[in-house]
């Protein structure tokens, strides 16, 4: 590759993980994760993230494995499996364990009855220690939101929540099936403070269909606005050969690259003129907030739930399609909900596939943490922390050269930096030190 172009629609992976997910496989099933959980270590915190796959309505940008339901029923049976889940790993586990950090992700989580949000948070709390040092994040449709899930969601102790928004424009909304004014998320934000959960992130999202730069610009204008702590701006991950709803977007109303490169330059510098401090490659968060303090500090970390302040060695994932992420590797669930709930019925873990992680697996997921979180790695300092050589990446400095050309990165020695100006290219240099990596590989969205 060597034109802008060329770089522009590469595809690679998002690495919220290493080895990526299409490179799981089914070595690692339920005995493999029993195995990897009883190993861990009694007092050792670790961090759990729940998944709730449904909403009330199809938005069409969607990737997430989650599905429309028009009655509680398929959810209340859908919880009584996260609970044999939830029991199950508390055997697993052997004695609780504290919990950095609690995430309920979607779907739309706050579909869950209060009587439902109250059942599992006391089966968490069965497993689990929360307390005051415990973050604990609930991602929230403002649609539909009720005073009553509210109430259940502080009274459960969550503390912070993050709001889908996407694109403020209407016309934007009609193309992807999402139809949410303003004043819904106006109101939500207000109310959510009411009820004491003060930390807010709002999620956007560019590359849209019918979405112009200047929408982009609207967009940040009107949830600043808001002033939540943290924003995310996704690039909309157009694969219709995975996600099929996705054929009811029209392809001519989607943004060709370099149009896509320009509503990311938009939302990048509207935030960052409005005091955000830009956070990796898609968050942003203001200068006090523990994000941005963390990326100061040089701890800034990334898993499945995007950039995070949690250094817990061991993510445990529950519900659906959810994936573990444990020092021996990683395990995910079925993705079907009728599989998944099987397996739990009959007392077995739903883990269908995953990864054991090897040395290397280790070294280079270390070089690209680092590089997707600062912009910048000393390979000689990673190479040193896994009792290894930089010279292990002698052959990727090479594979480096036609970025370096382009400007989208720079080689000091055994030092990597992608340059601030670039940071939209953090994942094409990335994907230089994945080993899994085939050329053509069109299950990955494009890396701007």
């Amino acid at each position: 590759m060597s034109s802008r172009l060329d770089l522009l629609n590469a595809r690679v992976p998002r690495y919220t993980s290493y080895p990526s997910a299409p490179h799981f496989n089914a070595s690692v099933d339920g005995p493999v994760l029993r195995r990897w959980l009883e190993a861990l270590p009694r007092r050792e915190a670790v961090s759990l993230y729940l998944h709730v796959p449904f909403c009330s309505s199809l938005c069409w940008f969607c990737g997430c494995h989650t599905r429309v339901v028009n009655s509680y029923s398929p959810i209340a049976g859908y919880v009584d499996s996260l609970l044999r889940e939830l029991a199950l790993m508390d055997r697993a586990l052997g004695a609780q364990r504290q919990l950095t950090h609690l995430h309920f992700g979607g779907g739309s989580p706050t579909l869950l009855s209060p009587d439902d949000i109250a059942r599992l948070i006391d089966q968490i709390r069965d497993g689990f220690i929360i307390n005051a040092d415990t973050e604990f994040a609930i991602e929230i449709d403002p649609r539909g939101l009720t005073r009553e899930t509210l109430e259940a969601l502080a009274k459960a102790g969550v503390t912070r929540a993050s709001l889908g928004v996407q694109d403020v424009n209407p016309a934007v909304q009609r193309a992807v099936n999402r139809w949410q004014p303003e004043t819904v998320t106006r109101k939500a934000v207000e109310q959510l403070r009411e009820t004491g959960i003060t930390k807010l992130n709002i999620d956007l999202m560019y590359g849209l269909p019918k979405q112009t730069a200047a929408d982009v610009e609207r967009t940040v204008e009107s949830i600043a606005a808001l002033t939540p702590q943290r924003v995310a701006v996704f690039g909309y991950a157009h694969v219709p050969e995975m996600k099929g709803h996705q054929r009811l977007i029209n392809d001519a109303d989607l943004p060709g690259a370099e149009e896509r490169m320009r509503h990311y330059e938009t939302a990048h510098a509207a935030l960052v003129a409005r005091g955000y401090r830009a956070i990796g490659l898609d968050h942003f968060a203001l200068p006090d907030d523990p994000l941005a303090v963390a990326l100061a500090a040089g701890k800034l970390a990334r898993n499945f739930q995007g950039y995070t302040t949690d250094v817990a060695s061991a993510l445990i994932g529950v519900g659906a399609s959810a994936i573990s992420s444990l020092p021996q590797g990683y395990a995910q669930n079925a993705a079907a909900g009728p599989e998944y709930g099987a397996k739990i019925s009959a007392d077995e873990f739903a883990t269908v596939r995953g990864r054991a992680l090897t040395a290397d697996d280790r070294l280079r997921r270390a070089v690209i943490e680092r590089l997707m979180c600062d912009l910048t790695v000393d390979l000689d300092a990673v190479a040193s922390n896994h009792g290894a050589s930089a010279r292990a990446f002698a052959t990727d400095i090479e594979a480096l050269a036609p970025l370096q050309r382009d400007g989208l990165v720079h080689v000091d020695g055994h030092r990597v930096t992608v340059p601030e100006a670039k940071r939209a290219a953090v994942r094409l240099v990335c994907a230089v030190f994945d080993a899994y990596l085939s050329s053509g590989n069109t299950r990955h969205s494009v890396a701007v």
